[in-house]
């Protein structure tokens, strides 16, 4: 093949710097320009240029990101700098301490400057940076010598394979610089359900999973985990100097570094302790594990005066917040059964109250984390939520006494039907494919919003129908008669029909609901609407073979075994069928075009619309650039409000925050 041209080159450089903007808006900003079809388009341009000029491929393009081959083990890095470890506060009183302390040793008797920065539950890493190339992405380790993780760092959006060229701020000829990789608490929910459903052990929090994420041998695992990283600190700065903390924080953010937006210049130690509580408030509304503050000498000139003390700088300290953790008795373990048969022990508490909410259960996630930690009725353990979010047994503080018998299973709770477990795998799993859990989950799963999204299908009357053998499979919720339904507990003829109703608008559905609907392991909304763009119909995935199923982006090896898996099953492929003798596969929207007015917008849904269901909103708002949020708080934008809106309407106008009608939505959205 002959070389490349000049025009070409020059498209490729364009490509890759127009890629580079787009994923600084998206994944540093937060502030998008266009949709994810407009980015894939762009990305698969570039790719094919230059899969056509092999020789314009360099470590720095976004299409280079998972490149390497597995490693059989990490190699040591040596850090210029050492990492260091901070003091905590514990209390205000301890954090006045410190600042007593650090005046009294540089002798100031007026107040001290602090840059007051959120301190991450996450994996401390350093990047390091030559003339503006990320050349390694090392863990922190012992401080000393961490791991060289750089072909898993290459693989987290947020991190530029390339620094920005900014005015203010030039490119360092090297630039070190020490940040938090973190999985947000969404992504991890997201990813213990995907693990717990092919029976793989949950990670008990999101540190965990970050930790586990980056240290994978194999960037492609990392790829598909969706860490994210915050830079917070300098190491060895070559070629460009800052003078405070904060002008490094505004430096590099210039460069194309992530920078957490909450991190704030605090003119005394009073200022901190405002910070501080605020944080404390707000740390529940977070997507990520906050577990206290870090105040920071702003004064660089000062912080070298202070120096450091053993493994830590005298001239900052973790000023932490107060434990999430209760202690409560378990009453009793169940089991329950999801749609693909996977078994998950429950613990069943003594109510407590913990981070702002009452628990009165917990999962044990599997049976060998039960036999690990030593479980049983009976016994008081120590409760925290993994991400302020997911109630998590630490572990047994006091056994009961007298002590119950270990928990065991031999046959499905559900069924009585047989158990399979297999060697080295973590999952136990009810075999009996017609199990009424089974059949359960997947009509929960199919009537949800994402899915099929019919209203009124609740799981109580799910367990109903199930129960009577009204529906064995999905197909036959389209063969309800209301006579049978006006039957069921709680089920008076109005609701019967208005059921009914529902289940008749459901009969249209497009490609990526039908296929998310349908249940195949690890195909969520987000890879079936991803298959759906790419094949267009059913036939076309029913038919596709691995090969072409590892082209669509974000599908690997382990998702393509899954959907085959699926499609090879002969009670599938007959359930399926059925299925399709009563519904009808609508066109896929076009993705929407974000809007200038609806981008960064943060919007609360209240009442019943006329044009569109609550969900349809929801997605269009996505679609277009915006949030949506469940509650209305002073970072709320717009409300919008249908027909009968309940008490959110009232915290607005509380609040001040602006009341939109189903029509003033539609008119932001369309620009």
């Amino acid at each position: 093949m002959s070389g490349a041209s000049a025009e070409t080159r020059a498209q490729v450089e364009h490509l890759r710097d127009l890629i580079n903007r787009h994923n600084y808006l998206y994944y540093v900003l937060d502030a998008p320009e266009i949709t994810d079809a407009e980015y894939d388009e762009l990305l698969h341009r570039l790719e094919t240029l230059e899969r056509e000029h092999p020789e314009l491929v360099t470590p720095d393009s976004p299409t280079q990101r998972v490149g390497a081959a597995p490693s059989e083990k990490f190699a040591t890095v040596k850090h210029r700098l050492p990492m260091l470890s901070l003091a905590n506060a514990m209390n205000a009183d301890e954090m006045r301490e410190f600042d007593q302390r650090v005046r009294r040793m540089l002798k100031v008797s007026g107040d001290i400057e602090y840059v007051a920065e959120v301190k991450f539950d996450g994996l401390a890493v350093e990047l390091v940076y030559e003339n503006g190339m990320l050349v390694v992405g090392s863990t922190r380790g012992d401080g000393v010598n961490g791991e060289d993780v750089t072909a898993n760092i290459r693989t987290i959006k947020s991190v530029p394979l390339r620094l920005m060229a900014a005015r203010a701020v030039r490119v360092p000829s090297l630039l070190e610089v020490r940040g938090e990789v973190i999985l947000p608490r969404k992504a991890f929910v997201r990813l213990n359900e995907e693990r717990l459903a092919r029976g793989e052990a949950p990670f008990a929090n999101p540190r965990n999973a970050a930790a586990g994420s980056l240290r994978q041998l194999d960037p492609r695992v990392t790829s598909r985990r969706p860490l994210d990283v915050f830079c917070h600190s300098p190491g060895v700065i070559e070629g460009a100097g800052f003078s405070t903390q904060w002008d490094f924080l505004e430096g590099i953010k210039t460069l194309g570094l992530k920078v957490n937006p909450l991190s704030r210049l605090c003119p005394s130690v009073s200022a901190v302790f405002d910070y501080w509580a605020e944080l404390a408030e707000r740390r529940h509304e977070l997507d990520y594990d906050a577990d206290g503050v870090v105040a920071k000498v702003n004064s660089f000139e000062l912080q070298e005066r202070l120096g450091e003390v053993s493994r830590s700088p005298r001239w900052a300290v973790a000023y932490k917040f107060k434990a999430q953790q209760a202690h409560t008795k378990i009453r009793k373990i169940s089991v329950s059964v999801g749609r693909t048969g996977t078994l998950t022990p429950v613990a069943d508490l003594e109510p407590v109250r913990l981070a702002g909410v009452t628990i009165s259960s917990a999962s044990l996630h599997n049976f060998d984390e039960i036999q690990r930690k030593d479980i049983r009725e009976g016994d008081t353990i120590l409760l925290e939520r993994a991400g302020d979010v997911i109630p998590y047994v630490v572990r047994v503080t006091h056994k009961g006494s007298p002590r119950a018998k270990p928990f065991t299973v031999e046959h499905c709770p559900e069924c009585g039907g047989s158990i399979a477990h297999e060697e080295g795998e973590v999952a136990y799993v009810c075999i009996n494919v017609n199990c009424p859990a089974r059949v359960r989950e997947s009509i929960r799963h199919f009537a949800s919003k994402a899915c099929f999204d019919i209203e009124g299908l609740g799981d109580k009357l799910v367990a109903q129908l199930v129960e009577k053998k009204l529906v064995r499979e999905l197909a036959d919720l389209y063969l309800l008669k209301p006579e049978k339904l006006a039957a069921l507990e709680r089920m008076g003829e109005l609701s019967s029909r208005n059921l009914i109703a529902n289940i008749e608008r459901s009969r249209s559905v497009t490609l990526d609901r039908l296929i998310n609907a349908l249940g195949i392991p690890h195909v969520g909304e987000h890879t079936a609407r991803q298959l759906a763009l790419e094949f267009g119909s059913l036939d076309e995935l029913r038919s596709a073979d691995e090969g072409r199923l590892r082209q669509v982006r974000d599908i690997g090896p382990e998702i393509a075994h899954s959907i085959l898996a699926y499609f090879a099953e002969p009670r599938n492929r007959a359930g399926l069928e059925r299925l399709l003798e009563h519904i009808v596969i609508k066109p896929l929207e076009a993705p929407a075009k974000v809007s200038a007015a609806v981008r960064g917008k943060t919007f609360v849904l209240t009442g019943a619309l006329e044009r569109m269901t609550r969900a349809e909103a929801e997605r269009k708002i996505l679609a277009a650039g915006g949030k949506v949020s469940s509650s209305v708080s002073g970072k709320t934008d717009y409300v919008v409000a249908g027909s009968e809106p309940g008490s959110k309407l009232d915290r607005a106008r509380e609040l001040g925050v602006t009341v939109l009608s189903e029509a003033d939505l539609l008119s932001m959205i369309e620009g």
